[in-house]
């Protein structure tokens, strides 16, 4: 947001915009593969890993003297 402040970087933003721009008319078919792979894929790996399951609990090691049938000392 502060790029665009400046009339010097404003020109500079808008010339690499207007380039990328020309670059993806240009190489039609590769370009638009290569944006919808870096489109869609951190949206899969945000899908992933919020669905991802929990790991277990791990068990209490202590939790079989807490019970009522262990002799206790």
């Amino acid at each position: 947001m502060f790029l665009m402040i400046g009339s010097g970087s404003r020109k500079l933003m808008t010339g690499v915009f207007a380039g990328a721009s020309d670059w993806i008319t240009m190489y039609a078919p590769l370009s638009y593969a290569i944006l919808a792979v870096i489109v869609v894929v951190p949206i899969v790996a945000t899908i992933v890993v919020m669905k991802w399951p929990p790991p277990p609990e791990p068990e209490d090691p202590l939790a079989r003297y807490k019970h009522e049938d262990v002799m206790e000392d």
